[in-house]
């Protein structure tokens, strides 16, 4: 409540994912569970964004997210086969708004985000991904800038905290070259060692 957002892992809240989770992990592949899970969320969250892993998924997804009365989503698969937008290449959207579903491409350089090299999203260990992350909220460009301005637009949209993904994107760039991201996530670190 003191941050306005929150982060709850599934298995400590969701009794049935509780009990998954060792046999996903032996599997060490994508299941049904990579599925359910969004689907059964116990927090009943009404606006998401939801990325598959395969497109065939993202439109029986979608039709499943209107069936569970959801307000708004984006369900979408990115460029190279990765589960959220991308921005190396054309991504499959279906968003989700008052009860129907409208499936599209979205090409990130229509949306004025340069289009970028799959080499220049490359995470690493937990350490190097916060300092990428620290990065971008600090100004830095580059292709995890590009990746972090498209999803978060996602859920700025989907939570009607915008109209349309375009003024999501515009809102999600303020928000980090105002510097509002950067402090709170600061805020997060803070809280967390509370």
């Amino acid at each position: 409540d003191e941050l306005g957002f929150g982060f709850l892992f599934a298995q400590a809240h969701h009794p049935a994912m509780r009990h998954a989770a060792p046999v996903r992990r032996e599997l060490a592949t994508r299941t049904v569970f990579n599925v359910l899970g969004p689907l059964t969320n116990p927090a009943g969250a009404r606006a998401l964004v939801l990325g598959v892993y395969s497109p065939e998924l993202a439109r029986t997804l979608a039709d499943a997210l209107v069936q569970l009365e959801v307000t708004r989503a984006y369900v979408v698969h990115g460029a190279g086969g990765i589960d959220e937008l991308s921005p190396c290449g054309p991504n499959l959207v279906c968003e989700v708004q008052d009860g129907r579903v409208r499936e599209y491409e979205l090409d990130p350089v229509e949306l004025g985000v340069e289009r970028r090299d799959p080499a220049e999203l490359r995470g690493g260990d937990p350490q190097t991904n916060a300092a990428a992350l620290r990065a971008v909220l600090g100004g830095a460009d580059g292709g995890h800038r590009s990746a972090v301005i498209l999803n978060a637009a996602g859920g700025i949209a989907a939570a009607g905290h915008a109209e349309s993904l375009p003024e999501g994107i515009a809102r999600a760039r303020e928000a980090i070259d105002s510097g509002l991201a950067a402090a709170r996530l600061a805020e997060l670190v803070e809280f967390s060692r509370a």
